[in-house]
């Protein structure tokens, strides 16, 4: 296992806590300087908090945010850690981060290209010999790029995983271990949506075969390269790669899926081997070690301005109505401008993501259960918001 990356410098940013602090300390002071009480303010709903409540008005069980920018950081949380009782949403509780993984195992990708270990330009097929082949699938046309880009015209693996569509299929096979070998079997024996770069589609099946390459190209597994590469430079304690392991570990409400079927939270869907979502959706992490995520990634401290540039190049992805770079979408600000960031669900869990271009504001929340067609929206509306709010 090779040694930890080297992070690079980034801007230094500072949150206004202390400035709050003294503020407050001089006001005090001179109301006892005078003899005078301080005048009372009047109290006044936290925006955070009206948010996190709206989300949870849409149908989740529990909802947690947190937002940082220069001027100060923020949380707030709603509903609660398990259906059917009064137990709060933990501080800084750990979660399933779903598709957010994309971004990690991306930045793992472009890391490796800049230690010229491997190009984007590079096909499927010179690092994974026979693996994409059937139906139309053909990994020898089939770039790096692509796979990051969604590009690639590879069917997604998801329908084929029985524990993440269907009760039944959940009780039946939520311990189940796959490989990735045996994951993208089950892709090719579907016909392509379209030719290699004709298309855009999401699939998870693209980050399946990254996480396979990166593990080609290092001689180490995937997981162990994000631990080496992000989690332990960075810093970020609460998150973790887990390979086959079902629990999530410390803190944490529990997740909920009706699989689409009628209203309420649905049965607990907490436990999981996450082996099928290995390179696209299988990290746990924080709200808290996701902002920091992210504010190092925009910040300039993961990537080189070469690689960073190429991962937020973005074209049109019409199925999330977003732009997509790699592992990356771009979304429109409602105060003008742009974000960056990602969506996430894995059964039980949906967070979503941002940060601006700088890497100076971000906001994750997350929320457990399927909630309804506005939670995805209110979700949405939470990040645009905090990060256009000036704090």
């Amino acid at each position: 296992m090779h040694a930890p990356r080297r992070l690079r410098r980034g801007p230094l940013v500072l949150t206004g806590l202390a400035a709050v602090v003294l503020a407050a300390s001089t006001g005090l002071t001179t109301a006892a300087a005078t003899g005078l009480a301080p005048a009372a303010r009047p109290q006044q709903a936290d925006p955070l908090q009206q948010e996190v409540d709206a989300i949870r008005d849409t149908g989740a069980v529990g909802v947690s945010a947190e937002v940082t920018s220069p001027d100060a950081d923020g949380t707030a949380r709603a509903g609660t850690a398990e259906s059917g009782t009064q137990r709060p949403m933990p501080r800084d509780g750990r979660f399933r981060i779903g598709s957010a993984t994309k971004t990690f195992t991306a930045t793992v990708v472009l890391q490796l290209v800049e230690e010229g270990r491997l190009s984007l330009e590079d096909t499927v097929e010179q690092w994974l010999p026979g693996v994409v082949e059937g139906n139309g699938n053909d990994g020898r046309n089939i770039s790096v790029r692509q796979l990051l880009q969604h590009t690639s015209g590879i069917p997604d693996i998801k329908p084929d995983i029985p524990s993440l569509n269907s009760t039944k299929g959940y009780r039946a096979e939520r311990f189940r271990t796959y490989t990735p070998e045996e994951l993208v079997g089950l892709a090719m024996r579907h016909d392509r949506p379209f030719p290699p770069g004709r298309g855009w589609s999401y699939s998870n099946t693209n980050y399946v075969l990254a996480a396979m390459i990166i593990e080609k190209a290092t001689g180490e597994k995937w997981a162990d390269e994000v631990k080496d590469r992000i989690i332990r430079p960075l810093g970020l304690k609460h998150t973790s790669a887990p390979d086959a392991f079902p629990f999530i570990q410390g803190p944490h409400a529990r997740g909920y899926s009706a699989f689409g079927a009628g209203t309420g939270p649905g049965i607990d869907v907490t436990a999981l081997n996450p082996s099928m979502a290995v390179g696209s959706g299988s990290i746990i992490s924080t709200t808290h070690d996701l902002n920091s995520f992210y504010a190092a990634l925009l910040g300039g401290r993961l990537l080189d301005p070469a690689r960073l540039d190429e991962m937020t190049t973005t074209m049109t992805a019409p199925e999330l109505g977003v732009a997509y770079g790699l592992g990356i979408a771009e979304i429109e600000l409602p105060c003008g401008g742009t974000y960056f960031g990602h969506v996430g669900e894995l059964l039980g869990y949906r967070m979503w993501s941002g940060v601006t271009r700088d890497g100076s504001r971000t906001a994750v929340v997350y929320a457990t259960g399927e909630g309804s067609k506005g939670t995805g929206e209110a979700m949405s509306t939470l990040v645009g918001q905090e990060l256009c709010r000036s704090r």
